[in-house]
């Protein structure tokens, strides 16, 4: 089997007296030792959320204040995270407050107790900027480099397009659902390639059609992706597609008017971290969306999800499923890079915390993560007419290697789940690989 490793890439109180004790007691603490043990940073988070629910503004902006000055952007890895969520849940406050003026405090006196906590607002209602800009960008090729999360899924939904593709194809359609940098396919036109001279065939056509929210994107996409491809006598065609809506029933009901499908081509299509940004509150949308990719009757189709329910509708619900997420996020940073990691400190602040910020502090059509479990998915895509189809052995030998060869720390681990790989830190699964036909 060839490898698909060694590629260049493109570059969270019952009474008030309660809460008063407990906020004192960590303000105490505070004073005598900075860390905090993790447990109980996790239950004040949990209570001042659980005040946020209820609408008791007053004391969760009091929990808050305290909060905040046991976190820091640059301190430990429990710092860090609660930074995150304090400013997410600031900015919930901040946006709920103007809806519940009959609890006690005038707006103005809210706003002065929040001033007090240690992060600007600036906004007080409305959805978090999703646009794909410059630092996003660049977040994400950090996020890339110095986390294995999305190099294991390129690199097993890679090994699932090879294997599904059969030997001797002469055209390949691969349809690429955000394809940002196209960092995924480096490697797979490498894989392509030396299978060809290995087998004797000549080399296949290879299509990419690259969907993205920004034209200049795509086309410096293609134009890299143009250039591997020549170096290594592949011939090549990069179609960019621009899709500014993300409503998902604009999407199935247009998609596949733009994109065309040769006869003779064996049609891959990647979800990579895709799919939850077309649910909405039920998945009526996301299943008329996988209809349309179905009737396209493509050979493969390989989704990579976040494994986490950050899309339950109850708020206090959907945050402790943050809380624990993300805490083991940070812990793996923690494990792997240096405290004075720059680019770990951009990932955790713009990547990691963007995400953060939406599932606290925005609500309804606003919110735009909606990450489910694998089960989810599961039962979405069989209702759809998918059916599994199971990762190799090799795929699961290129996944050790990968964590054995850049990311040496014990707490990564893979599990394989019914026929679908995991990748999580310590025993907590944070992300999965499927594919389906």
């Amino acid at each position: 089997m060839l490898s698909l490793l060694i590629s260049p890439s493109i570059d969270q109180e019952e009474e008030e007296g309660l809460f008063l004790f407990v906020a004192s007691d960590l303000h105490h603490q505070h004073r005598q030792q900075r860390r905090q043990p993790p447990l109980k940073m996790r239950q004040l988070l949990i209570s001042c959320a659980e005040l946020v629910s209820q609408s008791d503004f007053p004391a969760a902006i009091r929990l808050l204040s305290i909060l905040s000055s046991s976190s820091s952007p640059s301190g430990d890895s429990i710092e860090r995270l609660v930074y995150q969520f304090v400013k997410a849940l600031s900015l919930r406050v901040n946006r709920l407050h103007h809806h519940h003026h009959h609890h006690g405090l005038a707006g103005s006196s809210l706003m002065r107790m929040m001033n007090d906590i240690n992060f600007p607002i600036t906004s007080t209602a409305g959805p978090v900027n999703y646009d794909i800009d410059p630092s996003l960008q660049s977040c994400y090729l950090s996020l890339n480099q110095i986390t294995p999360f999305i190099r294991f899924a390129h690199l097993t939904a890679n090994q699932a397009i090879l294997e599904a593709i059969q030997v001797g194809q002469q055209c390949i359609h691969i349809i690429d659902f955000d394809i940002m940098h196209g960092v995924q396919w480096p490697p797979l036109m490498q894989a392509l390639a030396e299978r060809s001279a290995n087998t004797h065939h000549p080399p296949p056509m290879l299509r990419i059609t690259g969907t993205g929210h920004d034209l200049n994107i795509l086309h410096r996409t293609g134009d890299r992706l143009f250039k591997f491809a020549q170096s290594l006598g592949l011939r090549f065609e990069f179609h960019p597609l621009l899709v500014l809506n993300e409503d998902p029933t604009w999407i199935a009901t247009n998609f596949t008017s733009m994109v065309t499908i040769l006869p003779d081509e064996a049609l891959a299509v990647n979800c990579m971290l895709y799919l939850q940004r077309l649910l909405k509150d039920d998945s009526r949308d996301i299943r008329l969306f996988l209809h349309h990719i179905k009737a396209l009757n493509p050979t493969v189709v390989t989704v990579a999800e976040r494994e986490a329910n950050h899309n339950h509708p109850l708020f206090l619900q959907r945050f402790v499923e943050a809380l624990d997420y993300y805490t083991a996020i940070f812990d793996s940073l923690e494990a792997t890079l240096p405290p004075n990691s720059r680019e770990r400190l951009a990932v955790e602040q713009i990547w990691f915390g963007r995400e953060i910020v939406d599932i606290v502090a925005a609500e309804g059509e606003n919110r735009r993560e909606r990450h489910e479990r694998l089960e989810t998915w599961e039962v979405i895509l069989r209702s759809s007419g998918f059916i599994n189809v199971p990762l190799s052995p090799f795929a699961h030998s290129q996944a050790k290697l990968l964590l054995r060869l850049h990311y040496p720390s014990e707490g990564y681990q893979l599990q394989i789940v019914n026929n679908c790989f995991f990748l999580g830190w310590q025993n907590r699964p944070l992300f999965s690989v499927s594919s389906w036909r």
